[in-house]
């Protein structure tokens, strides 16, 4: 009898400690969720060719955004210009909005897809590509995360 009872606090006990912890689990709530995610390119556009560049924007760019935003695969798309604050930073950053990085992921197949039917062949994506190195500089890109702040309770 005295094992048994034994088995019977261990028990108790056991529950006990897993309804304590369940419940401080489900006490912790972060003040903060996860939103969108951005894909964020850093552009040094080159001496004298802003206009060249943001007239490529506003054409191919901007119809491949467009048109990626209508098929569901992006959120939304910015450009933002600042300074550079020294000759080797950027001067321009393009930002892409997803839903998810999930979201980013799944639709890559749709988007190049895409971009064949609103740009043209790999060709002439490539000749693109060239004509572009012409006016401008990648430095690089980053994917951020928003955060989206909840009040306090």
């Amino acid at each position: 009898m005295n094992s048994r009872i034994k088995r019977v606090v261990a028990a108790v006990a056991t529950a006990v400690a897993v309804l304590v912890g369940v419940s401080v689990w489900a006490q912790v709530k972060r003040p903060y969720r996860d939103g969108s995610v951005w894909n964020i390119a850093f552009i040094k556009v080159k001496p004298g060719m802003d206009v060249a560049y943001l007239t490529y924007l506003s054409g191919a760019w901007k119809a491949e955004q467009d048109a990626a935003k209508k098929e569901g695969l992006i959120l939304s798309y910015k450009v933002l210009t600042t300074e550079a604050h020294g000759a080797t930073d950027f001067n321009l950053l393009l930002m892409t909005e997803y839903k998810n990085l999930a979201a980013m992921e799944a639709g890559q197949e749709k988007f190049d897809t895409l971009v064949q039917k609103v740009i043209g062949d790999d060709q002439k994506q490539m000749q693109g590509y060239k004509d572009r190195l012409e006016i401008r500089e990648v430095l690089g890109s980053r994917l951020a995360r928003e955060i989206i702040l909840e009040p306090k309770m």
